[in-house]
């Protein structure tokens, strides 16, 4: 799969770009934030919220308020302001795009903007046949290690939401890619401001995405604190390398 999108990806020289999507169904209604805001998705976002942690949303006192979750930044990226942020802070529609995601929330209406504005899209089930996918059908894991890996090799990765997902995949391209592996990680607050503000120009919105992404750069290829994640950071704490011997690991964990 990896080979494919390189292959796919020939007019960028072999790079792509990795945009880790969570804009489930389940990811959608666990946020309780509100997108179209029409009745359809709240009975949809009702039904569930019921089937997936039954009464936890419905107890006493429990106050959902979406706006203030969207300014707070909890609220998944849609398909159409991920390609707004990628757009505004350069990529074009020669861009080759590799979207890692699970079964995307009423795709066919909400990836429609992404793929109009990055016609190089392209998905496990694009790059793969469906004989090949059919061992990991019904198998959310081993989904999963499928989208990990082609996002473990992509020039830039982009991700959306928190989890051990993006946690693990940052620190493992800090780790192959000596610390200087390109992580987009957008400010979620920010962006929900620029996005609900009636009268923001599209050349203030570039130089906001610019920022942002020049701060993304920075923060790839920061140093490890003392309280920082072990997986987002694995370099140097969980090997050491004498002369003349081969890397050493010690107490570590196999991610994939």
């Amino acid at each position: 799969m990896v080979q494919r999108m390189i292959k796919r990806s020939f007019a960028a020289g072999g790079r792509y770009v990795s945009v880790h999507l969570r804009f489930e169904k389940d990811m959608v209604a666990f946020s309780c934030c509100e997108y179209d805001g029409g009745e359809e998705e709240k009975w949809e976002m009702d039904a569930a919220r019921e089937k997936g942690w039954r009464g936890k949303f419905r107890r006493k006192g429990r106050v959902i308020k979406p706006g203030a979750n969207r300014m707070d930044g909890k609220c998944p990226l849609t398909p159409l302001e991920v390609g707004m942020m990628l757009s505004g802070m350069g990529f074009d529609n020669t861009t080759s795009v590799y979207v890692a995601a699970g079964k995307i929330y009423k795709a066919e209406k909400y990836m429609a903007p992404l793929k109009l504005m990055f016609p190089h899209l392209e998905t496990k089930d694009t790059i793969a046949t469906p004989e090949e996918l059919a061992p990991f059908k019904g198998h959310s894991s081993r989904l999963a290690a499928l989208d990990y890996t082609v996002c473990l090799h992509s020039e830039v990765f982009v991700t959306t939401q928190g989890g051990n997902f993006p946690h693990f995949l940052i620190g493992h391209r800090r780790y192959l890619y000596g610390g200087h592996a390109k992580t987009i990680k957008p400010d979620k607050r920010k962006m929900a401001l620029l996005f609900d503000s009636p009268r923001i120009r599209w050349e203030h919105f570039k130089r906001q995405m610019k920022d942002m992404l020049r701060h993304s750069d920075g923060k790839g290829i920061e140093l490890k604190r003392p309280s920082s994640y072990l997986y987002m950071f694995p370099v140097p704490d969980c090997m050491c390398k004498e002369e003349g011997r081969e890397l050493e690991y010690s107490n570590t964990t196999t991610l994939v």
